[in-house]
């Protein structure tokens, strides 16, 4: 059924990754029937950001992100930062990410997740492009490199947002925005329920992360940015507003952070 009373942006999706490539024309169909009307893909590393750039080239309602995420640090060459400089230049990429650190995984040793973040954080504000920021087990860290490198002329997001409201707090007093994935439909994500009841409509910004992080009702499958809907629902609902207000407002930001209307 089509969606023609709301205006909805997936503000990270990745949509390079195999899970999508056998039927992206029909999960990009299903998600303007649900009133998807624009999609961020996110670069990983050198190879995912010139996918998510020819893909943004490829569809009009897709925009591109490009950057070197914490588990790929340790691999980052300068052959591949001379790659992600050059894609910064397209016309269609609209943030540098997603970067940061990830102390979950360790895939990379975490002085050269820090490493390889603080040079991101210095390109990005050179490339006047706003940093897109992947966060995990890592608050302290995280808050303390994005303090030193600030201010942050283009902004910033606080991708998947992990935190409580006293770091949600911390984060928007440097300008950024929080982005709420799917995560909070699920009933044992208390902090994030919180998070979303409390935080202003005006700071906030909705995502799937897709193919990750799967809202309920399809929790267990693939994610896609159709699915965007059922996070925006249960904000609404935690938050007291309407769905239509949910989607106004994240629409709204995440068009004025990425500038989408200019």
């Amino acid at each position: 059924m089509t969606n023609t009373t709301i205006d909805l942006i997936d503000t990270h999706c990745h949509l390079d990754m195999d899970a999508y490539s056998a039927d992206l024309d029909l999960v990009l169909n299903r998600a303007a029937d649900a009133g998807v009307d624009t999609i961020v893909t996110i670069g990983i590393d050198a190879t995912s950001s010139k996918q998510a750039v020819r893909l943004a080239e490829r569809y009009a309602q897709v925009y591109a992100a490009v950057g070197i995420h914490p588990h790929d640090a340790a691999n980052a060459t300068e052959e591949d930062f001379k790659t992600i400089i050059e894609l910064a230049t397209h016309d269609k990429v609209v943030g540098y990410g997603e970067i940061g650190l990830d102390y979950a995984r360790n895939y990379s040793p975490e002085t050269i997740q820090q490493q390889i973040f603080s040079r991101q954080l210095q390109l990005a504000r050179e490339l006047n492009l706003p940093v897109i920021i992947h966060d995990r087990e890592a608050h302290e860290d995280t808050l303390c490199l994005l303090k030193e490198h600030a201010p942050y002329p283009a902004g910033g997001i606080m991708h998947c947002f992990s935190g409580d409201m006293s770091f949600a707090e911390k984060i928007m007093e440097l300008g950024f925005l929080i982005s709420i994935p799917g995560i909070v439909t699920f009933k044992n994500a208390h902090s994030l329920h919180e998070v979303a009841a409390t935080l202003p409509l005006s700071s906030m910004l909705i995502e799937t992360d897709g193919p990750f992080l799967t809202p309920v009702p399809y929790r267990g499958k693939r994610n896609e940015p159709g699915y965007i809907v059922h996070t925006a629902q249960k904000i609404a609902d935690l938050a007291g507003a309407t769905l239509r207000e949910v989607a106004a407002a994240t629409t709204v930001n995440a068009q004025s952070i990425f500038k989408l209307n200019s």
